[in-house]
């Protein structure tokens, strides 16, 4: 049996607008692109060590992102006409420490870009910041 590690690649739709879909990457996240092949019109963007595959004709898809100052992103995001599906919200308290640190709390935010791609923004807090 083969043994599977970790990811290496997730395809996210690049809706028909690759440049505005890039641009909203760029601009609002802060993520470059590592590399871009036209044609066929592919993209794709690092999240440490998972490549993001951005290509037109699939659907759209949800990616989860690890940030540190969730809050203040969100603010700042928000106050630029940035639209969120979700603020920043407890969503799991990990005191069984299966996700990570015993006691850690797990904070999300979500937004889409254009192409209706949704992010996740994922803050661990430990227990004294609550």
């Amino acid at each position: 049996m083969p043994a599977i590690g970790a990811v290496r690649q997730v395809a996210l739709s690049a809706g028909r607008d690759l440049d505005s879909t890039l641009a909203f990457w760029r601009d609002v996240l802060g993520m470059g692109v590592h590399a871009r092949y036209d044609p066929p019109g592919i993209a794709f963007i690092m999240a440490g060590g998972v490549r993001l595959l951005f290509t037109d004709g699939i659907p759209a898809g949800t990616v989860y992102l690890d940030i540190t100052g969730l809050e203040a992103f969100h603010a700042e995001a928000k106050a630029a006409g940035v639209p969120f599906t979700a603020p920043p919200t407890l969503v799991h308290r990990d005191t069984e420490g299966r996700f990570g640190p015993a006691g850690e709390s797990e904070w999300m935010a979500f937004l889409k870009d254009p192409a209706g791609n949704t992010i996740g923004l994922v803050e661990r807090h430990p227990p004294q910041e609550e």
